[in-house]
């Protein structure tokens, strides 16, 4: 009989650690990750500049950056997400955007990542639901500081044409995100 063990933890873990549920990745992974990740959406976010998806009404983009932040949220925690989201829209508002359009993209993922997180928390919504808020929201929060900005209500005449934008939206990235979880190791 062979003293090596065949669990994951592999033969230089811990006595009993075979029989430790696996907790997903560890804080350095984590870490590591999250490095990734966060340069993963500014690329993202720089291709959405480079080859704008021109949908016929201005402001409405596919958002793939989300994508990352939705794989974050789930894969990693709310920390670790806010944290690249956060990267995201600063480096990629100050590179691509200017600062009115870090200011909408940071109102946007503001709102719209704590409408995820309570979404998410509930425990009643598929990632595809909590992707879909959290591209409606997304778009309110945009439209908020549109309306300020402007010291117009009237901007709101236009928040049909976005909630829609954001199910569309939030729809096809919540799916791709699911489909990218269920292929990674120990999802949270």
């Amino acid at each position: 009989m062979s003293s090596r063990s065949n669990s994951p933890s592999g033969p230089a873990a811990a006595p009993g650690a075979e029989n430790r549920p696996q907790a997903g990745p560890s804080r350095t992974q984590r870490l590591a990750y999250s490095a990734l990740l966060a340069a993963l959406a500014l690329i993202f976010s720089y291709i959405e500049v480079l080859i704008p998806f021109n949908f016929g009404i201005p402001g409405i983009k596919l958002g793939i950056a989300n994508l990352v932040v939705i794989i974050a949220l789930y894969y990693l925690g709310p920390r670790y997400a806010f944290t690249i989201n956060m990267i995201r829209v600063v480096v990629a508002g100050l590179l691509f955007t200017g600062l009115f359009g870090c200011l909408y993209s940071l109102a946007g993922a503001l709102l719209s990542f704590c409408v995820m997180i309570l979404i998410k928390e509930t425990g009643l919504f598929s990632v595809t639901g909590v992707s879909i808020c959290g591209g409606v929201f997304h778009n309110l929060g945009q439209i908020l500081v549109a309306a300020f900005l402007v010291s117009s209500l009237k901007i709101f005449a236009y928040f049909p044409v976005l909630i829609i934008s954001g199910v569309i939206s939030g729809c096809i990235i919540g799916v791709l995100s699911w489909l990218i979880l269920q292929r990674l190791p120990a999802a949270r």
